[in-house]
């Protein structure tokens, strides 16, 4: 049985891993999770999972809303304290942006196994994160999109035999447009992606292509691959 503490539980990839969770309970089991401002699915996970002991929140505001749990605790305390929680054998970090670093940091401390969902921690410390998980002896997995493709196709093969990483990409909100077309582009037109809602600043990041620059960051630390092989 593994015991999971999810970061960002109430996002995409966090809904994803309580479905996960949900249909295999012979094998894992939620003990911990943060839910930034959404209370009312907190509450719906606490009844959905007895076995949770420990959530966080982002607002302090928020501790007494949050019902029939051992402990409730809020902003960067209560994330570091979900990433270390003591019975879990591997944390999940699905929170967006720069604040998944530190928590994610911890838990490799803390010698969890990390299933990772956040760019941000391998684009702005890869050079920090990978050998501190080398050091603690534990692994990072890749779980979001391309990354977790690129990690499954890898499994079994030997990095000094890899000639080429080709990393995907949809095209976004302009796959179809001429250079003569990209022009007079409007801020609306961008934020109008044919496929995923994911928040103006990914969904611009994903019109302009930005995002694969982040991506081709990503897979240099995590698969240890000079950049003129991505």
């Amino acid at each position: 049985m593994k015991k999971i503490a999810l970061l960002g539980a109430s996002g995409s990839i966090g809904k994803q891993t309580i479905d996960i969770i949900q249909n295999n309970l012979d094998k894992y089991q939620l003990v911990a999770f943060s839910v930034g401002n959404n209370i009312s699915y907190a509450n719906d996970l606490i009844k959905q999972f007895p076995s949770v002991k420990l959530v966080s929140v982002k607002n302090e505001d928020d501790v007494d809303l949050i019902h029939d749990v051992e402990q409730v605790i809020s902003s960067k305390e209560g994330l570091n304290k979900v990433a270390t929680y003591e019975s879990a054998d591997i944390v999940i970090t699905a929170i967006v942006g720069f604040i998944g670093l530190e928590p994610t940091i911890n838990a490799i401390k803390a010698k969890k196994d990390i299933g990772l969902a956040n760019k941000e921690t391998l684009v702005t410390a890869g050079h920090i994160i990978m050998p501190l998980a080398r050091e603690n002896n534990i692994n990072i997995i890749p779980i979001d999109s391309e990354h977790s493709a690129i990690f499954q196709c890898l499994n079994g093969e030997k990095t000094n035999e890899i000639n080429k990483l080709i990393i995907t990409a949809s095209g976004g909100s302009f796959r179809e447009k001429s250079r003569l077309e990209l022009e007079n582009i409007s801020i609306e037109e961008a934020l109008n992606h044919p496929n995923w809602s994911m928040g103006a600043k990914i969904t611009i990041d994903s019109a302009t292509m930005f995002n694969k620059g982040l991506e081709i960051i990503e897979a240099h630390h995590l698969f240890d691959i000079d950049y003129e092989q991505i």
